[in-house]
């Protein structure tokens, strides 16, 4: 079975506080994830912040160990109670070992479960300050986009239900499926609100080449793969000086120096999310040997890998 995503659709919920994560699960199925999304709710239908009615939502069922529980944020205010019906699911969720993933003011039904005490979470920088008094067990962390500590996630807001929807794709379907789901809806894959870069399978893709352009989407496709100058310039029909003519002219490197640079960021990736070791990095990153890993991202990074690992989970 596909893994479940179940939305509790609260009262008052921002729209796009639902809509923005839903919308890039809905895309990474459609090219080529897993997810079953649901909308579900104490009551049939809500209307939203915005006057919008959301009809015909399924009861709260059971959730079971795999499931991602998502939260969107509602117009909550200091004197507005949380449905007691939703915060007991919510908990028995999560006791059955469901993810549970909030949006905004989402953050306020995971602290009323119990769920944020002792754990570092965040939510729109306006009710940060009543966060931290409300739940003073829980390590609410400033100028982030999301912070994901074990079972339990959240994102600022509004918008950064975006980046978090990406970050748990890419974290279930690897950066390039991630990237591609980014472009589809033309949106930044990125890491966190006290950081500017985007995903190396995102950028250096703002022009309009076709020959780079098809390199570059076979190359993020199949970047761990062995792949000739030839062969990818024989793919686009040129040769292959053309070929990296206009790869250096577009993006300043070679062909094969965008490979480098996919793998390069997808080993970031996977020392800063997984506890994967430098040998099985290396492999699912297309080197043969860790020596080449090191030797690799050292030349670009000018660290080693397990250096790089220490210093982003310190």
């Amino acid at each position: 079975m596909p893994p479940r995503v179940l939305v509790l659709v609260l009262p008052h919920v921002n729209v796009l506080d639902l809509s923005g994560p839903v919308q890039v699960l809905s895309a990474a199925t459609h090219l080529g994830a897993d997810y079953e999304v649901s909308f579900v709710a104490a009551d049939p239908s809500v209307v939203s912040a915005q006057g919008l009615t959301l009809a015909a939502l399924g009861p709260l069922p059971s959730a079971t160990h795999g499931d991602l529980v998502l939260v969107p944020g509602a117009d909550l205010t200091i004197s507005q109670e949380i449905d007691p019906r939703a915060i007991t699911w919510i908990r028995e969720a999560a006791e059955a070992g469901a993810q549970i993933a909030s949006v905004c003011t989402g953050a306020f039904v995971l602290g009323e479960a119990g769920l944020l005490d002792g754990r570092r979470c965040t939510a729109h920088w306006s009710v940060l300050e009543h966060l931290r008094d409300r739940y003073p067990r829980a390590r609410v962390i400033d100028d982030v986009l999301f912070v994901m500590d074990g079972p339990v996630l959240s994102s600022a807001g509004i918008a950064s239900g975006i980046d978090l929807a990406l970050a748990i794709v890419e974290r279930d379907h690897g950066s390039a499926l991630a990237a591609r789901v980014a472009r589809e809806l033309v949106v930044y894959l990125r890491r966190n609100g006290a950081e500017v870069p985007t995903s190396p399978f995102v950028e250096l893709r703002d022009h309009v080449v076709p020959e780079v352009q098809a390199v570059q989407q076979l190359l993020s496709d199949d970047f761990a793969g062995r792949h000739t100058l030839a062969e990818l310039a024989a793919a686009v029909h040129v040769a292959p000086r053309t070929l990296t003519d206009h790869f250096v002219r577009t993006i300043g490197m070679t062909p094969l120096q965008y490979q480098q640079t996919l793998r390069i960021g997808h080993a970031k990736t996977l020392l800063s999310s997984t506890h994967l070791s430098i040998e099985d990095i290396s492999l699912a990153c297309g080197y043969g040997d860790p020596r080449q890993l090191r030797r690799a991202f050292r030349q670009v990074k000018g660290v080693s890998p397990r250096a790089y690992r220490n210093a982003v989970r310190r």
